[in-house]
C-alpha cells in the first residue's frame, strides 16, 4: 500500500507542475548557483524592480486567470538566491514563482526580468505545443518551454509594454544592433511605438538568452544574425539552446499578429504566425519546433 501511495504522489506531482517544486529545472537547465540577497557581487535588478515586473503582469493578466475558473498567485522569492523561476498548478491556483537570486544575475535587466515573469504565466497561458507527460505519454496542462518563450514575447511582454507606452523613448536610448532595428522596422513600417516595441521585446530575449548562455558555459557568442541552424525532426520540449530561444524572442518580437489575439490550447496556428497561414516572419524556429506535427 505505501508503495502504492507514493507512486500516486509523484505521478500526482508529475501532472501538477511545470517543472521540480524547487525550481531546479524551470526557465533555464537545473544548476546549483546562488546569488543570495546579501551578495556584494550581485548585479541585476533592484527589488523595486523586481516588484514592478510582477505587479505589472499580475495586473494584466489576473482577471484572464480568474476567467477560466483559478487564481493567479506569484511566490515572490527575493530572498532566496535561486537561479531560476518556474510554474505550478494546483486545485485553486496558477502559480509562478519568481527567485530573487535570477533577478540578481549580472545578465539580468528589468525587461528581461518581466518576460522571465511573462514566460511562467506562459506555462498556464501560451497554449500549444503543451508538454508531454512523461508516463502516459498525453499532453499536460503546460506550455513546452519553447511556446512559453514565443507566448511571452508575442503576447505577455508585448501587451505590458503596450500599456506602458514609452518603449520609443526607451529605445532611443539603448545601443540597437542594425539587424534588429531593421528588422523590426520592416515588421512595424506602420508605427514607431510598436517597431520600439519589437525592439524592446528582443533585447529582452537576448538578456535571458545571455542569462542561459552563462549557465552552460558555452564559448560560441549569441548573434542576431547567425541563426540557429539546427532543423528537429519532432517538436522538442526542453529547453532548447541559448541560440535557438534568442532566435524565438526574436522571431515572436516581430510577429504582427495583435497581443490581444489569444493562442488555443491544441492548435499552435490560432493567435500566432503560421506557415500554416502562409507566414514567413514571425514564426517558431524549426531548431524547436516541427509544423509537419500541427501545420496540415
Amino acid at each position: 500500500m505505501k508503495s502504492f501511495v507514493t507512486l500516486t504522489a509523484l505521478l500526482l506531482t508529475s501532472w501538477t507542475m511545470a517543472c521540480d517544486f524547487h525550481g531546479k529545472t524551470g526557465i533555464t537547465i537545473e544548476n546549483d548557483l546562488w546569488i543570495g540577497a546579501n551578495d556584494k557581487s550581485a548585479a541585476g535588478i533592484t527589488l523595486d524592480e523586481f516588484n514592478k515586473a510582477i505587479d505589472d503582469v499580475t495586473a494584466l493578466y489576473g482577471e484572464v486567470v480568474v476567467n477560466e475558473g483559478s487564481n493567479l498567485k506569484v511566490v515572490r522569492n527575493w530572498n532566496d538566491g535561486t537561479v531560476n523561476a518556474f510554474a505550478r498548478r494546483t486545485a485553486t491556483d496558477y502559480e509562478v514563482h519568481m527567485f530573487g537570486g535570477l533577478a540578481r544575475h549580472e545578465t539580468i535587466t528589468a525587461d528581461g526580468f518581466a518576460l522571465v515573469v511573462c514566460h511562467e504565466l506562459g506555462h498556464h497561458l501560451g497554449g500549444a505545443p503543451r508538454k508531454l507527460d512523461m508516463w502516459t505519454g498525453n499532453l499536460r496542462w503546460a506550455a513546452n518551454e519553447g511556446q512559453a518563450d514565443y507566448w511571452g514575447t508575442s503576447k505577455c511582454f508585448r501587451k505590458l509594454l503596450e500599456k506602458r507606452a514609452d518603449s520609443v523613448e526607451v529605445v532611443s536610448k539603448m545601443e540597437v544592433e542594425e539587424e534588429v532595428r531593421a528588422t523590426c522596422e520592416a515588421s512595424f513600417p506602420a508605427s514607431t511605438e510598436d517597431a520600439a516595441i519589437c525592439v524592446r521585446s528582443t533585447y529582452a530575449g537576448r538578456s535571458l538568452a545571455s542569462l542561459f548562455h552563462a549557465l552552460r558555459n558555452l564559448s560560441e557568442p549569441l548573434s542576431f544574425e547567425t541563426k540557429d541552424p539546427s532543423v528537429v525532426k519532432s517538436t522538442y520540449h526542453g529547453h532548447p539552446l541559448p541560440q535557438c530561444r534568442l532566435d524565438t524572442y526574436f522571431s515572436a518580437a516581430t510577429c504582427t499578429v495583435n497581443s490581444s489575439v489569444d493562442t488555443d490550447a491544441n492548435d499552435p496556428n490560432i493567435g500566432t504566425c503560421s506557415r500554416h497561414h502562409g507566414e514567413t516572419e514571425g514564426v517558431r524556429p524549426l531548431c524547436w519546433y516541427q509544423p509537419s506535427e500541427f501545420e496540415i
